[in-house]
């Protein structure tokens, strides 16, 4: 994954207009609007997030204004509007899941981590953030991690603590 800072300009490289290509293709001729949604995840892909000069490059080579990019990216909660944490714990916080301690799971996850909703935690690892429902109501607590989206379900402070140290020891083997 390649790092973008919040107002640094984006360049697509070669191997992502190729892709961005391939994905207009699949549209009828003059509905490149169409590929919007599947462009904006690769972009989120490449850089984790979606930057404001990043939405405006997608604007470009879709010959769209840039506000139609935000409207959508700002609309679908499944885009990072600002740079996350390696892996975005996201905890459904519907009322099924908040009748079985979804509340208190995520009440855990910020003195765990350290950082409240949204925040990055210090070494880039963690973000969090409540989520509305992912469709598992009959095994909450239940929680999802991106960018693969994995579910962990019938939480518990335990489990989540595993879970957080897991995570870190599958970071730092990947950084040897």
């Amino acid at each position: 994954m390649l790092s973008v800072k919040e107002n640094e300009p984006v360049v697509f490289t070669d191997e992502m207009l190729g892709k961005f290509a391939e994905i207009v293709a699949r549209y009828p001729e003059g509905r490149q609007k169409s590929a919007l949604l599947p462009i904006l995840h690769e972009v989120q892909a490449q850089y984790g997030w979606l930057s404001v000069p990043a939405m405006d490059s997608v604007a470009a080579y879709l010959e769209l204004e840039p506000i139609e990019v935000y409207e959508v990216a700002t609309f679908y909660t499944m885009f990072f509007l600002k740079p996350q944490g390696k892996f975005v714990l996201e905890v459904c916080r519907t009322g099924p899941c908040c009748l079985v301690g979804a509340e208190r799971i995520m009440k855990h996850i910020e003195t765990r981590l350290g950082v409240k909703e949204g925040e990055v935690t210090p070494d880039g690892l963690f973000s969090w953030r409540g989520v509305e429902c992912l469709a598992a109501c009959g095994y909450g607590p239940v929680l999802q991690i991106g960018p693969e989206y994995t579910f962990y379900e019938n939480l518990t402070a335990e489990s989540i603590d595993k879970l957080i140290e897991d995570l870190k020891d599958k970071a730092a083997a990947g950084s040897r």
